[in-house]
């Protein structure tokens, strides 16, 4: 697998009501959807409708590590960076911190697919796409 950019996309969440679980912190399957929630934000923020158009993504791996727990006063700040590829799989690292200390609360690391949008069929990961990942 082929190594990447150090370079770190940032993103905002903050925690809803719904997001809090029995336990008044914020349920583990609301960290996964952060997990896709930034990395998607970050696919919208740097490629173009016309290439959205040639690509889809979905994911086929999460891995999850669980620091601190969040809860409902908190914000939290998402940072999101590429991984290694190959062919037509690519990582997104995401870490979760609490805003107001950067404490980290999670990290994950997520493979990605990369799909022709047309046949919904994994298509190799080409430069277009390289260029603008990393």
């Amino acid at each position: 697998m082929i190594t990447a950019t150090d370079e770190k996309f940032s993103y905002k969440i903050k925690i809803k009501e719904s997001d809090i679980d029995e336990y008044c912190h914020v349920n583990n399957v609301v960290y996964l959807r952060w997990v896709q929630e930034v990395s998607m934000a970050q696919w919208y923020e740097v490629t173009s409708p016309e290439l959205r158009a040639l690509y889809a993504l979905v994911i086929v791996r999460h891995e999850i590590d669980y620091f601190s727990p969040a809860i409902l006063s908190d914000e939290i700040i998402a940072y999101s960076w590429a991984g290694g590829y190959q062919g037509a799989k690519f990582e997104r690292h995401v870490q979760l911190c609490q805003a107001r200390t950067g404490k980290v609360i999670a990290e994950a690391k997520t493979t990605w697919c990369l799909l022709d949008a047309k046949k919904l069929r994994p298509k190799r990961i080409e430069q277009d796409v390289l260029a603008i990942l990393y």
